[in-house]
């Protein structure tokens, strides 16, 4: 079951690597894809997620592209076109599948096919970016602890809008930096640095030749240290909790694994 959402994984980048290809956008695989290109040539084999990223200014443009380009068995996932979702970056999402997460984040999204992330990058300093992180970090907790989710998707929505319509702007018009990392608001603050990225290359991933940073060893060590030692695969967390393929009419239902 896992090998077979890896491959529809896999079919929702193809399409997104075609539209960029099209538009002249930048991306790269990222973190464990990215891991898994350099290591397996392809998906870590354990790994139930992809991640590629790409420059704030890109990413905006491919906003803007997708509802229109993509085939008709894909979804975009951002705050404009899911009422419920809060994330500060856009998932793309398959329409032939139902996949439910571990964390019930997703629980009232429009949204719940296997999907692909697409993760924003900016150059502010690591330190705003934290700051960034704790403007969001109560939305999380509302999310999580919530026992009426109908007034909680409202005040997530409330901070989620004043963050992404006046702080981050705000914020963006006052500091700058040579480091990138991640869009605001997004809980990851690894720094990275143009020089390890462009100009973008390419590498196998199962089978297709795909954008990776110029210098993609020296970039996983400085996020993940030695990303070439296997980790203990008894720690693994995976973000599945119950997975559906829906083929010509059919359900088949992966649910913890018992069927």
């Amino acid at each position: 079951m896992l090998r077979r959402q890896q491959m529809r994984m896999l079919e929702i980048l193809l399409e997104v690597d075609k539209i960029c290809k099209k538009h002249n956008i930048s991306y790269w695989l990222s973190s464990g894809t990215l891991i898994g290109a350099m290591r397996h040539n392809g998906f870590i084999p354990w790994d139930d997620d992809l991640d590629i990223e790409m420059m704030r200014s890109d990413y905006l443009r491919l906003m803007q592209i997708l509802p229109s380009e993509l085939p008709d068995w894909l979804a975009l996932q951002n705050d404009e076109t899911d009422p419920n979702y809060f994330y500060f970056y856009a998932k793309v999402r398959d329409k032939r599948s139902r996949m439910l997460e571990q964390n019930g984040y997703d629980r009232l999204w429009k949204e719940q096919g296997i999907y692909i992330d697409i993760f924003p990058m900016e150059q502010h300093p690591i330190w705003l970016h934290k700051l960034t992180e704790k403007s969001v970090g109560h939305m999380y907790k509302i999310w999580r602890t919530s026992t009426d989710d109908a007034k909680a998707i409202k005040s997530v929505r409330r901070i989620f809008n004043f963050n992404n319509r006046y702080f981050f702007p705000f914020l963006r018009k006052l500091f700058t930096s040579e480091v990138i990392t991640s869009g605001m608001g997004i809980p990851f603050h690894n720094p990275r640095y143009a020089e390890e990225i462009f100009p973008l290359t390419t590498h196998e991933f199962e089978g297709h030749q795909l954008p990776v940073p110029k210098d993609a060893d020296v970039h996983l060590r400085h996020i993940f240290g030695n990303y070439m030692q296997l980790p203990d695969l008894e720690k693994l967390a995976p973000h599945v909790g119950a997975l559906e393929f829906f083929e010509e009419g059919e359900a088949l239902l992966q649910d913890d694994g018992t069927r």
